[in-house]
C-alpha cells in the first residue's frame, strides 16, 4: 500500500510540474513574444513572484517522491523511478542556475529599461525553459510508464508483507 501512495504522489507532483512548465512553454512564452517589451517585462516579473513557491514545491515533491519510490522498488523499476527523480532535480538545477538569475535581471529591467542585448538574454531564458520543460516531461512519462507497466510483483509482495506486519504491531 505504501508504495502505491508514494507512486501516486510522485505522479501527481511530477505531472503538476510538467504541466506547469508545458503550459508556460506552449502559452506564456509565445504571449511574451507577442506583446510589447515593457508589458512582457512587467508581467514576467509579477508571474515569477507567484511561481516561486508553487513551482519550487512541485520540483521538491517530485524529486523526493520519485527518489523515495526508487528506494522502495527493485531492478528496472528502481532505475526508472531514480531516473525520474534525477530529472526532477535537473529541472530544479536548470531553473535555479539558468532561469532564476535571468528572472532577477528581468525584474530590474521592468523597473528601469532593458539593455541593448535583452533579446539574446530572453532567448537564453527560453532555452532554459525548454530544457526544464523537457526534463519534467520525461520524468512524468517515466512514472506513467511504471504505472501502466505495473511495479514488479516481487517488489509489491515484499512491501505488502512489510505493510501487513507493521499494521499487526
Amino acid at each position: 500500500m505504501r508504495i502505491k501512495l508514494v507512486h501516486a504522489l510522485a505522479l501527481l507532483a511530477t505531472g503538476l510540474l510538467a504541466g506547469a512548465f508545458s503550459y508556460g512553454a506552449a502559452n506564456l512564452v509565445p504571449t511574451f513574444n507577442a506583446v510589447p517589451l515593457d508589458m512582457r517585462l512587467s508581467f514576467h516579473a509579477e508571474l515569477m513572484k507567484m511561481n516561486g513557491i508553487t513551482v519550487q514545491s512541485a520540483m521538491a515533491v517530485s524529486a523526493l517522491s520519485s527518489l523515495a519510490l526508487a528506494t522502495l522498488t527493485r531492478g528496472r523499476a528502481r532505475l526508472i523511478a531514480g531516473t525520474a527523480g534525477l530529472l526532477a532535480i535537473a529541472s530544479f538545477l536548470i531553473t535555479r542556475l539558468g532561469n532564476v538569475p535571468i528572472n532577477g535581471r528581468i525584474k530590474e529591467w521592468a523597473l528601469t529599461s532593458a539593455p541593448a542585448n535583452h533579446a539574446e538574454i530572453l532567448q537564453r531564458w527560453e532555452l532554459f525553459n525548454s530544457a526544464r520543460t523537457l526534463t519534467a516531461l520525461v520524468a512524468f512519462a517515466l512514472l506513467i510508464f511504471l504505472a501502466v507497466r505495473g511495479l514488479p510483483a516481487a517488489t509489491r509482495s515484499a512491501l505488502d508483507r512489510a505493510d501487513k506486519s507493521e499494521s499487526k504491531s
